[in-house]
């Protein structure tokens, strides 16, 4: 009887050793330490010291996060991951791009192709290119990236965009409250690799200061912007244009100010605008045809601002 008790209980130790063992396999959520180390395991107690060696030893579908300040070198995301960084400062200051998610590297069998960037705070330094890049050179219409709680400061070299969407062939972005300062290009663009399939944006509570030009969409995008600052851009605060095919911006609730030009819609491009203000433009408020619901605010601009009514069967400002 003692001895079939025996080999009963070294059976249930067995057992759970291999469900930890499968556990620690199919680890859900990493770590990454400024004092880490990155031959450590990654883990809560160990964790790995720099973000680029994380996510790459990081399982698809998992989540990455951050104890403290860490560095990045370039980070390249090639599966479906979380990147979470609660008060934590991402620092790079090599040349290229900090992070770039290439959909042309996720494996056929990653079904969600899906990216969630939170609580990051990109310093660029002296000589980053781009904050965020999102690439694909092939159709990857179900893509999605998320981009909350982030701050991006500091993107001095060229193109020196704060986040970049070049993908081909579709997708979602989504980016909220969320703060880009100091870029030596666009803040937020989309610019297709190639091809013109639609993108569909949405940007909320979105905060952008001293930037080339505040947020430059083209051919295929289709965006929202809500509840957001655009400030001190040295070229235009919206910018939208085709050439490939229409892009379509709709913007509601905007704070536009000092910036060289407002709005700017270029042949191909249609922008939309409500309940937003136009202030303090240094050179206009508005270029080309920028059509109006009828409520927004405009005031102080050096150029004039022509505002086309929005215009639809049951009221001539388009408001049902």
């Amino acid at each position: 009887m003692n001895k079939s008790y025996t080999i009963f209980k070294v059976l249930v130790a067995a057992s759970f050793m291999l469900a930890s063992v499968s556990v620690a396999n199919a680890q859900v959520r990493v770590w990454v330490s400024g004092v880490g180390l990155d031959t450590n395991p990654c883990s809560r107690t160990a964790p790995c010291k720099t973000l680029s060696h994380t996510v790459a030893m990081a399982p698809v579908n998992s989540e990455v996060n951050c104890l403290d300040p860490v560095a990045t070198g370039n980070v390249s995301i090639t599966k479906s991951i979380t990147i979470d960084c609660h008060e934590g400062f991402v620092a790079n200051d090599s040349t290229g791009t900090t992070i770039l998610i290439n959909f042309d590297l996720f494996d056929a069998s990653d079904a969600r192709k899906s990216v969630r960037l939170r609580n990051l705070n990109i310093h660029g330094v002296t000589s980053n290119t781009r904050g965020i890049r999102i690439f694909s050179s092939v159709p990857v219409p179900d893509s999605a990236v998320h981009i909350e709680d982030c701050v991006i400061d500091g993107i001095p070299g060229t193109p020196g965009s704060g986040i970049a969407d070049n993908r081909t062939g579709g997708g979602r972005l989504l980016i909220t409250n969320t703060t880009i300062r100091n870029t030596s290009g666009t803040a937020i663009s989309h610019l297709p690799n190639s091809g013109s399939t639609r993108v569909d944006i949405t940007i909320d509570n979105v905060r952008i200061y001293n930037c080339a030009f505040g947020i430059a969409v083209s051919s295929g995008a289709r965006v929202v912007v809500t509840n957001s600052v655009i400030a001190d851009c040295s070229n235009a605060g919206l910018y939208a244009e085709g050439p490939i095919a229409p892009s379509d911006f709709h913007a509601n609730n905007l704070a536009l100010n000092n910036n060289a030009t407002a709005i700017q819609q270029v042949a191909g491009g249609t922008i939309r605008i409500g309940n937003s203000q136009i202030t303090n433009s240094t050179a206009n408020g508005t270029i080309g045809t920028v059509f109006s619901y009828g409520n927004n605010r405009v005031l102080g601009n050096a150029g004039t601002t022509a505002l086309t009514p929005v215009g639809a069967d049951s009221h001539s400002n388009g408001q049902q």
